[in-house]
């Protein structure tokens, strides 16, 4: 039980079938850009998940087929017998803490590429895939669809021969076969597996009775079904066909497991969604079924938690991005230590992983990814390796958390801001439209450092080098950040452009500082992520006509990753904002700029009394270049480290930065090593 008695619920335990979760905690299936190539890391990560106090783990998608390939992205397999071994070890790093184990059986049906079987995709009818390439899914045949139930069937065999506790019947986000049999918008045929919902839904019925009737006996059965497509009339809803399905098969599954879809729905970025938004939709499902139900919301706050379970919405608390932003969420609860949760800051940093097809990574939670093959455990460092004191210059992300994980290593640190705050970059983007939740980045390492003794901060303390020469630390970390560029060198541009002192130029820097800009307004995005969006939506709210223009062939377009382009071009386009695509600044004067296709070098000019650049970030490194330049003053002054972290080193994302930051302080003392300093997996040929 909690230390806190109103938090007990939280800790009582649940039926799921055969099986019994110690507590309500559950983490659900996520995606983590490591999968069957980086089996060790997935095993380590989902084994922390565990010990950190959730329940259920469970696994992202696992292929059960070659027909269901889904190269370049680094999912689960349990293709054939040989898959094996390596889900045996993902299990026993879950059981090592009492936690069950669940694996999502997936055959992806009109998303599966194969580019790597090569196998003919297969789907409800003959048509393009989804994605935007030259390959075509073939209609299933009866003979198909009696092979995917022997397919998934035996999956499910293997996956229990493996250890797992539960095996899901999947059928959410768009992304298996059988939602895509469920979902008009897919289903368009005349056979006993199309027309009327009774057989849309008929592929998910039999799968659900094979699995139970080779494993149940065994293993728990949970279904994962998206309630709503977010699609109005056009797709399932929680108030018609959703619900159907749901009270068609109320009984069947041991666990309902619901959410809505597609992913970038299910997975909506705190921009543009609150935590809990899914409430509205999948509360209706405890109403018509006796089987427990587990559903997600971005749920930081034990209380709102309690809320849910007493009030009758869900059994079983399911989170993705909590849990990487903090494995040992529920442990915190579990102990009384609410302050020290890392709160999820909905950026989905952690979905660019699994889109780049490479190991997950968090804001919050920079050992996320990094638990086997560098040894980083969320909760525990090692101990200082010296009685060496620490400098930190720069009270930004990577200074903050250099700063934390040096307290808690145990070093004397003196953290030393110029401005009259903490937080850097993180102050100032959580103050753009829709980030206000990023501040958690700032307020879970500030507190943290506020109640270590070792660690000192100075606000409004801006160091010369002779100041830091005459400190007194043995150990120098810079993180003065970097600013954004007023000179419109970028990716596209390497060379300042013609009439660039003519025209009234701002950057990022100056919006988030809150200059205020009259009358009309460019916005030029040379960097392609988030920034160049906030800063247009930023100004209209000041009453700035804004024109954006963009060398990629859409707004922000890095934010595909994010699950959220979309979302941001269609704010932009409701805002007023006029777009330009495929087009690059070529000279710039009083009052107006020409631009030029990037295809043809067709110019055109556009009134523009104000310019915004968004070209790319410099690193804020004059102190840590002085300070080199002033080696031989390091002795008599008791340095034996200076060394550039975070943007002051390579801007990045603020990930980026965290991660700089928690990696200087767990190497500092530690020896120097050469060649490659993390493990690798290494398949012997």
């Amino acid at each position: 039980m909690s230390r806190y008695p109103r938090y007990d619920i939280l800790f009582e335990p649940v039926k799921i079938g055969p099986k019994t979760a110690r507590n309500r905690f559950y983490q659900v299936p996520h995606c983590n850009g490591m999968g069957h190539r980086y089996p060790s890391s997935l095993a380590a990560m989902r084994g922390v998940k565990a010990e950190g106090g959730w329940a259920v783990v469970s696994t992202e998608e696992v292929e059960i087929h070659p027909s269901t390939d889904v190269t370049p992205y680094n999912e689960g397999r349990l293709w054939d017998d040989r898959d094996m071994p390596y889900h045996k070890h993902v299990v026993d790093a879950i059981h090592a803490h009492n936690s069950l184990a669940a694996i999502e059986l997936t055959h992806s049906g009109h998303h599966a590429y194969n580019g790597y079987s090569r196998e003919p995709a297969l789907g409800v009818v003959d048509e393009p895939i989804v994605d935007p390439l030259p390959v075509y899914a073939r209609a299933m045949d009866r003979s198909d669809i009696k092979a995917f139930r022997k397919w998934h069937r035996d999956a499910a065999l293997r996956a229990r021969d493996c250890g797992y506790d539960l095996i899901y019947i999947y059928c959410g986000h768009g992304l298996d076969v059988r939602q895509q049999f469920l979902s008009r918008r897919f289903n368009t045929r005349s056979d006993e597996y199309g027309g009327s919902l009774e057989n849309r839904v008929r592929l998910l019925r039999e799968t659900m009775e094979d699995t139970l009737e080779a494993v149940g006996h065994d293993c728990a059965v949970p279904i994962r079904f998206a309630v709503d497509e977010m699609m109005g009339e056009d797709g399932l809803t929680c108030e018609n066909e959703g619900r159907d399905v749901v009270e068609m098969l109320a009984e069947m599954p041991d666990l309902w497991d619901v959410n809505v879809s597609d992913w970038d729905n299910d997975s909506l970025t705190s921009r543009f969604g609150d935590s809990g938004f899914q409430d509205a939709f999948t509360g209706f499902v405890k109403q018509v079924t006796s089987k427990p139900v587990v559903g997600v919301g971005r749920y930081t706050s034990p209380d709102a938690m309690v809320s849910l379970i007493k009030r009758g919405a869900l059994d079983m608390i399911g989170a993705a991005r909590p849990s990487i932003a903090d494995p040992f969420l529920p442990k915190k609860i579990e102990e009384g230590r609410i302050e020290d949760i890392r709160e999820c800051i909905g950026c989905n940093i952690c979905v660019t992983g699994d889109m780049t097809a490479v190991p997950i990574r968090c804001t919050q939670n920079p050992t996320m990814g990094e638990e086997w093959r560098r040894d980083w455990h969320p909760e525990r460092i090692a101990a200082k390796g010296s009685d060496a004191n620490v400098l930190v210059i720069g009270g930004g992300p990577a200074g903050l958390e250099a700063a934390r994980a040096l307290g808690q290593r145990g070093y004397e640190t003196v953290l030393a801001e110029a401005g009259a705050s903490l937080g850097g970059r993180v102050n100032r983007e959580s103050g753009l439209p829709g980030l206000t939740q990023w501040g958690r980045v700032r307020d879970y390492r500030e507190y943290q450092i506020q109640q270590m003794g070792a660690v000192e901060t100075y606000l409004e303390s801006r160091l010369s080098v002779d100041d830091v020469l005459g400190f007194g630390a043995r150990h120098i970390a810079v993180a003065t950040g970097a600013s954004w560029r007023r000179d419109t060198i970028g990716r596209t541009h390497k060379y300042s452009l013609p009439g660039l002192n003519e025209a009234r130029v701002f950057c990022p820097d100056d919006i988030m500082d809150g200059v205020q800009l009259e009358g009309t307004a460019l916005v030029y995005d040379d960097e392609h992520f988030y920034m160049g969006g906030l800063v247009a939506e930023a100004l209209v709210k000041q009453g700035v006509a804004v024109t954006l223009v963009t060398t990629a062939s859409e707004v922000s377009s890095f934010t595909h990753n994010t699950l959220e382009q979309h979302r941001i071009q269609k704010t932009l386009l409701e805002m007023g904002v006029e777009i330009v695509t495929t087009h690059s600044l070529s000279s710039l004067s009083a009052g107006h700029v020409r631009i030029a296709c990037g295809y043809t070098g067709r110019e055109k000019e556009i009134a523009a009394e104000n310019v915004v650049l968004v070209t790319a970030m410099t690193p804020s490194a004059t102190l840590y270049k002085e300070l080199q330049a002033r080696q031989e003053d390091w002795g008599d002054a008791g340095i034996q480290s200076v060394t550039a972290i975070g943007d002051c080193l390579a801007p990045g994302t603020i990930a980026a930065a965290v991660w700089s930051g928690h990696r200087y302080a767990r190497t500092l003392d530690a020896p120097e090593q050469e060649g490659v300093w993390f493990k690798r997996e290494i398949v012997g040929v």
